[in-house]
């Protein structure tokens, strides 16, 4: 760590340390049952999300039938196997022991979807990037994640799914996108590392190796993260 973080104030840091907790959790929830105030206070918290346009396009389905997670659990087996087919024999071997879902251990789930026809046809900031709508959308999850964390819950990001099949499920209409199946509740523990680097699968990359200045191929990127290095940025006069 930098000597420069001994500056940061408390409030501050515990803001970088709820981060860093985040895990997307699998097999650590607790299963028990959750005071629905709870609930509504992280649903508040993914509402406040910020959206192109104040459009605001998501919606949030609470999933606490017995019946659709079953149903949805052995969906999403179905298609752990029709990836784990593509698999070579040492990633196979490896896919395995990686747990993909807490469907059913999890106390509830979330479904967050994305309706592009919210605040149509003008959406104020939409009209070059059409995906800034399911951006917004992806914003409003991040957020849910966060005050999970902060609240002592976990959170998981099912995404062994055909959207047909979950549209189904739920009724979904045909112009709304289902974004993202979020098993959500409290957990014994979040894990220090997530899952995937603990099994194997993928390594975590450094952010030097994230970092461009300028330009893709910008070179200096390492002087961002030296202390006291040189400042960077301000404003910039209009050429004229």
């Amino acid at each position: 760590m930098h000597h420069a973080d001994q500056a940061i104030p408390p409030e501050v840091a515990h803001f970088y340390d709820v981060l860093k907790r985040r895990r997307d959790v699998r097999a650590e929830f607790t299963g028990e049952p959750v005071d629905p105030s709870t609930v509504v206070r992280l649903l508040s918290a993914a509402h406040a999300a910020p959206s192109v346009g104040l459009s605001q396009p998501w919606d949030f389905i609470v999933v606490t039938s017995d019946r659709a997670r079953r149903e949805f659990a052995q969906h999403v087996q179905r298609e752990r196997d029709v990836f784990a087919a593509t698999l070579g024999d040492d990633e196979a071997r490896r896919f395995e022991t990686i747990k993909i879902d807490g469907v059913l251990e999890a106390s509830l789930s979330i479904v967050v979807t994305y309706d592009a026809d919210r605040g149509a046809p003008h959406v104020l900031g939409r009209h070059a990037i059409a995906d800034t709508g399911l951006y917004s959308t992806c914003l409003a999850i991040e957020n849910l994640w966060l005050a999970c964390t902060l609240e002592g819950w976990g959170l998981g990001w099912v995404s062994f799914y055909r959207e047909s099949f979950l549209r189904d499920l739920l009724a979904i209409p045909s112009s709304v996108r289902p974004v993202a199946w979020l098993c959500v509740g409290p957990v014994t523990y979040l894990q220090s590392v997530p899952d995937l680097e603990r099994h194997g699968w993928r390594r975590r990359r450094e952010l030097t190796e994230s970092l461009h200045v300028d330009q893709w191929l910008g070179t200096g990127s390492d002087a961002l993260l030296v202390p006291d290095g040189p400042k960077f940025g301000g404003s910039v006069a209009p050429a004229g």
